[in-house]
């Protein structure tokens, strides 16, 4: 059956594939973003794809906008059956690095962002029993990096905020589901536009995926959310695991190697533009499409996620991965304590290790 999906961060990255990804199936799709540039092209692949598409320029740290933007959706194209919040913004930076109003921006859009558009969607949902709220999460919102305080920050919070919402709406018996796709590392135009201070560009944590694959998991979630999460990626899960096995010992390896790991070897410029405050793809802008820099790199399959939407096959594979993570912390506690650390290196003062 034809349903209306709305998208938020629908101009780029995860957002755009998932609208191309509904669209392939004859739904109506509500396209929400900042820049014009992005969303009329988006518009222009749903309807290619085979669906119909509606543009509503609109920032989702902002509620009435929001609310504004769900009155659009239901008065082009009637009930609202699934709502996708993927929009965000970051600052790739130490945490004593980024200013107060920069942790809020990125705070507002990248959390609040998302209790705005769920907001608007349980109003129109909630009072016809019927509807689905999927959360764009992260492995970060489960585990932390360095470099990323607020983007983690806000992760963690859109895991805390969703599960409270989804224990009141079972409270009530309702019918509505929110669930989580957490994601990996997508090869998406962020690390291009975002805020970085970075001496080098910034680049994703391999393993990387295409946005292709986080958009096949949103669908997935949207037809089956009786599942409170879904995870994309093997990286993922064993990040997950092994937080949750040895956390202190996943501390000091982010902390020795997660500066590294988060940028090419290419330096940055410090006078780029970013799309913190306006979009790049605004008036005079470009369109960034869906995919980043990173196509060679990147997978265009996840057999994990496979995984994920397999019960039974998912229930054999946590065991082995556990048993594995369980083996790999034991060896890497033998191996810290007979050389005074992990890796038994040495930090030295110009922040490299040896």
């Amino acid at each position: 059956m034809k349903r209306t999906v709305v998208i938020t961060g629908a101009s780029a990255g995860i957002g755009r594939a998932t609208a191309r990804a509904f669209a392939e199936r004859g739904d109506d799709i509500v396209l929400i973003a900042r820049g014009r540039v992005g969303l009329d092209a988006a518009a222009r692949e749903v309807e290619e794809a085979g669906g119909r598409a509606l543009v509503v320029p609109a920032d989702t740290a902002d509620a009435r906008q929001m609310e504004a933007a769900a009155d659009a959706a239901t008065d082009a194209f009637g009930a609202i059956d699934v709502w996708v919040n993927v929009a965000f913004t970051s600052v790739f930076a130490r945490f004593t690095d980024i200013t107060a109003e920069e942790y809020e921006r990125v705070t507002q859009v990248t959390y609040l962002g998302f209790v705005n558009g769920t907001r608007a969607a349980l109003r129109r949902m909630v009072p016809r029993d019927r509807g689905t709220v999927v959360q764009v999460g992260s492995a970060l919102g489960s585990r932390s990096i360095p470099l990323q305080s607020a983007y983690c920050g806000a992760k963690h919070a859109v895991n805390g905020f969703t599960s409270s919402v989804r224990t009141e709406l079972m409270h009530q018996g309702s019918r509505v589901r929110v669930t989580v796709v957490q994601m990996p590392a997508v090869n998406t135009p962020q690390f291009a536009w975002v805020l970085s201070r970075l001496p080098r560009r910034a680049q994703p944590v391999p393993p990387i995926y295409q946005p292709e694959v986080a958009a096949r998991a949103v669908l997935h979630a949207a037809d089956h959310a009786r599942r409170k999460q879904y995870y994309v990626g093997a990286g993922t899960l064993a990040t997950i695991w092994v937080n949750r096995l040895a956390p202190a010992l996943l501390d000091r390896y982010l902390a020795r190697t997660g500066y590294d790991s988060q940028q090419t070897r290419e330096p940055e410029d410090p006078h780029r533009d970013h799309n913190l405050w306006h979009p790049l793809d605004g008036p005079g802008g470009r369109d960034h499409g869906a995919h980043g820099s990173f196509d060679r790199r990147s997978h265009s399959r996840s057999p994990q996620l496979w995984f994920s939407q397999h019960a039974a096959a998912r229930a054999a594979a946590l065991a082995a991965m556990g048993s594995v993570a369980a083996a790999a912390v034991c060896a890497a506690r033998r191996h810290g304590g007979a050389r005074g650390g992990p890796g038994g290196g040495k930090w030295r003062s110009g922040g490299h290790w040896r």
